[in-house]
């Protein structure tokens, strides 16, 4: 019940779906059926940063990293805000997450007005925007101060009440406010700025807090070790695929389509064997023979590379629903993508997981359409996915 308004979130997820940026956590598609309200995001391997900022547990996060995720946060608000999004609703170290390389994001979700209760904050008042207290609007400026206690929660590795680091600052009381973690490993003017950043953010006269245009160029120079990978800076593992790629992963790597064909024309209809037991025992007709007629023409138009005969083979066959199989979805799913159809084809691939779940074949095909789609990171993970269910598929034949 949190959009009881379904045009509004329909509204709202398709002019945030529109923002595309290296800083988001890109927004990839929604559902809205019913009562039922779904936002698909990309997927962020390693967690937020609250949990290695709060409860790290190998190391904390070093300054550098600390840096540079203020920096990649006031930019990806600013390319919201260049979009016409000035507006993030609850800005706290739960909103920005960390890639499979250990960058930096700032979820879209925050973009999102959230219509429940009529509330755009869910942590401790403490932490609100005075305006917000006033008034219950969130405005651009809104989001600066919310900026300066993220700022706050860097330089402390503590949730601070903004009112209570304030005391410390007017007090120069700075040593109380520092991660004791972050001892030696940055300078006196350093700190002062990023301190002096985060008191004009939490001013309490709009007018007087800071745009993001300025607070990028602020923390711009103060970036360190612009060379090391994030990942390092955080202290995360990294590394690539647990298994190393087979002919057919490496044909998907490649994108190469002709390759993908040719393997599973060779693969038949072998992973298909649940669904022909179970066929065995339904009463043949001439309707059903009709169907398997139908198939069959597809597999022979696939085989030839007539793309278009085979989808409307396969289309045919998978509308009459009387058998269900993954390896026809898995070749429409290839003639799709022959014809300049990503979209459809990834939707295929999916289908062909949903009714085979550990099927390395669907999660290889999703890798190939994502990576069409110029989804980099989700094409990764599906073609990782589709690696070591391969693998695992072929250990466990080994031990039969």
């Amino acid at each position: 019940m949190a959009w009881p308004d379904a045009r509004q979130f329909l509204e709202e997820a398709r002019s945030v779906g529109q923002l595309r940026s290296h800083r988001l956590v890109n927004l990839l598609g929604f559902c809205c059926e019913g009562d039922e309200r779904v936002l698909v995001a990309e997927f962020m391997l390693n967690e937020t940063l609250a949990k290695h900022l709060f409860h790290w547990e190998t190391q904390p996060i070093k300054w550098a990293m600390r840096l540079r995720v203020v920096l990649h946060l006031a930019e990806a608000l600013e390319y919201c805000t260049s979009k016409g999004r000035a507006l993030y609703h609850d800005l706290n170290a739960y909103r920005i997450l960390f890639d499979e390389d250990g960058n930096p994001k700032l979820s879209s979700f925050g973009l999102m007005k959230n219509s429940r209760d009529g509330k755009s904050y869910s942590t401790n008042l403490a932490f609100t925007p005075p305006e917000y207290l006033r008034t219950g609007r969130v405005t651009p400026e809104s989001v600066i101060y919310s900026f300066g206690t993220l700022l706050l929660d860097l330089l402390s590795g503590k949730h601070i009440p903004p009112s209570h680091a304030l005391d410390l600052i007017r007090g120069r009381n700075l040593q109380m406010l520092t991660d004791s973690c972050l001892e030696g490993q940055f300078s006196s003017d350093d700190g002062t700025e990023l301190v002096r950043l985060a008191s004009r953010c939490l001013q309490y006269e709009l007018q007087e807090r800071p745009s993001l245009k300025a607070l990028v160029a602020a923390l711009t120079p103060l970036q360190k070790e612009n060379d090391v990978p994030s990942h390092i800076l955080i202290g995360i593992p990294h590394g690539a695929s647990s298994s190393p790629l087979s002919p057919f992963g490496e044909a998907c790597s490649r994108r190469d389509l002709t390759a993908i064909n040719e393997i599973l024309d060779n693969i038949g209809y072998k992973d298909d064997q649940g669904v022909a037991n179970e066929l065995s025992f339904q009463m043949w007709t001439d309707e059903m023979q009709e169907t398997l007629n139908t198939k069959k023409k597809g597999d022979s138009a696939f085989k030839q590379k007539d793309y278009r005969i085979a989808i409307e083979c396969y289309t045919q066959f998978i509308d009459v629903g009387t058998m269900v199989s993954p390896t026809v979805f898995a070749r429409r799913s290839l003639s799709y993508l022959m014809s300049d159809l990503p979209q459809e084809a990834l939707s295929d691939a999916m289908q062909a997981q949903v009714i085979s779940p550990v099927w390395h074949v669907a999660s290889y095909l999703q890798a190939v359409a994502l990576a069409t789609l110029g989804l980099e990171n989700e094409a990764h993970a599906a073609l990782k996915e589709g690696t070591n269910l391969e693998a695992e598929r072929n250990a466990n034949s080994g031990q039969k």
